[in-house]
């Protein structure tokens, strides 16, 4: 089931407690014997450290292989979508199958203004006007807000989408949030990330299949070409290769 705007909000640690239980995750997640931990040893220790109500995975819905992951640990984790009010149809279409298929608690998180709002007062298509404060305040704002009631969240990011992500760590402090940031699957390849999907029935976004490796809003997003970077089909022509969330 779909819940619009309904985040839980459980008693937080402060913020040096959850700075030095991320120092100490990522040194754990670092030293195993074997090398990096896996995306599920990843998990496990947050699980470990962390309880599900303290707990969100952000979710684009281009795939919900992390939510499958983090639920195998955290049954009934929130999972955060956000609805910018200029998704692809594919991408609520995946939405609704994850809330369905998983064990999982789908939270559409909201932008302050509507679309017809914001064209209000900024005008119409801000996005390809200035699509840094498009970004800002129907993805960045909203999150910043939602995950006020959190102690951790999970995301999706991995090394090999783009060189701005190439360092991406397992575990670390989010200073801008105030919690602690999972990545989970930042080793993983693209072709893994199908596999695994494959492997266990998880819903993928169609677009994948149809030249979009990388999913964003309709109107910023376009189809890659055969070798082409993941992502350069995000804000294509323009300097911007990030929306912000993740910088």
């Amino acid at each position: 089931m779909t819940v619009s705007l309904a985040p839980r909000v459980a008693a937080k640690r402060s913020h040096d407690e959850l700075r030095a239980l991320a120092e100490q995750g990522a040194v754990e997640l670092r030293s195993l014997a074997d090398g990096e931990a896996s995306a599920y040893e990843v998990v496990a220790w947050a699980a470990r450290t962390f309880s599900t109500d303290a707990a969100a995975v952000a979710c684009s819905m281009a795939d919900a292989v992390l939510p499958h992951v983090v639920a195998q640990s955290l049954p009934g984790v929130d999972v955060l979508f956000l609805d910018t009010g200029y998704h692809f149809r594919n991408t609520y279409a995946t939405r609704d199958l994850v809330a369905d298929a998983l064990d999982v608690r789908i939270v559409d998180v909201l932008p302050e203004q509507t679309v017809a709002q914001q064209d209000a007062e900024f005008g119409a298509e801000l996005f390809s006007r200035d699509p840094n404060l498009c970004c800002a305040r129907r993805k960045v704002a909203p999150l910043r807000d939602a995950l006020s009631g959190y102690e951790l969240w999970f995301t999706g990011v991995r090394r090999d989408e783009a060189p701005t992500r190439a360092n991406t760590p397992l575990v670390s402090w989010d200073e801008r949030n105030g919690l602690v940031k999972v990545n989970p699957l930042a080793a993983w390849s693209f072709d893994e990330l199908l596999d695994y999907a494959g492997a266990f029935g998880v819903p993928v976004n169609d677009l994948l299949g149809q030249g979009y490796p990388s999913i964003g809003c309709e109107p910023c997003t376009r189809q890659v070409a055969p070798g082409e970077d993941p992502r350069s089909g995000r804000w294509a022509g323009l300097s911007k290769t990030e929306c912000g969330l993740h910088l």
